[in-house]
């Protein structure tokens, strides 16, 4: 299968539920004025680790659409869907947008980055060795 790699997002941002994998920043959310058939879902101008099935034509209520359902490219639940294509033009400010389930998705914990690691000139790093606490004036005297 071989190996996944996982973007990260800095701020905040929106995960998938169950194994909190970054899907989106904040900022992208469209609008939460959309449904599904599992209830509430929000509309995004872009979403990362994603993976997207294949494209299906689906009746929904604003007529018909060619859509992808996306899955979480970390633990594969389904999360919603992209816009492939719509044959209503006043549906077409959808295409290449994404449909995230609210049922699926959380608010990402803000990223807390770890603090530098400290120099090895900081005075207050532990010595990495006993000779290392040891001045070599000290020490000389005993060669």
């Amino acid at each position: 299968m071989g190996r996944v790699f996982v973007e990260h997002i800095t701020g905040k941002a929106y995960c998938c539920k169950y194994c909190h994998t970054h899907l989106a920043k904040v900022e992208e959310l469209l609008s939460k004025q959309f449904h599904s058939k599992n209830g509430p879902a929000w509309l995004f101008g872009q979403v990362i680790n994603v993976v997207p099935g294949p494209k299906e034509e689906r009746l929904m209520t604003t007529g018909m659409h060619v859509v992808s359902d996306i899955s979480c490219t970390k633990c594969c639940a389904l999360l919603g869907w992209k816009y492939e294509a719509a044959h209503e033009d006043s549906q077409k400010y959808k295409v290449g947008r994404f449909i995230l389930e609210r049922a699926h998705v959380a608010e990402a914990a803000p990223a807390v980055l770890p603090p530098p690691p400290r120099g090895r000139l900081d005075s207050s790093a532990p010595p990495l060795s006993f000779f290392d606490s040891h001045s070599s004036d000290v020490d000389d005297h005993y060669f």
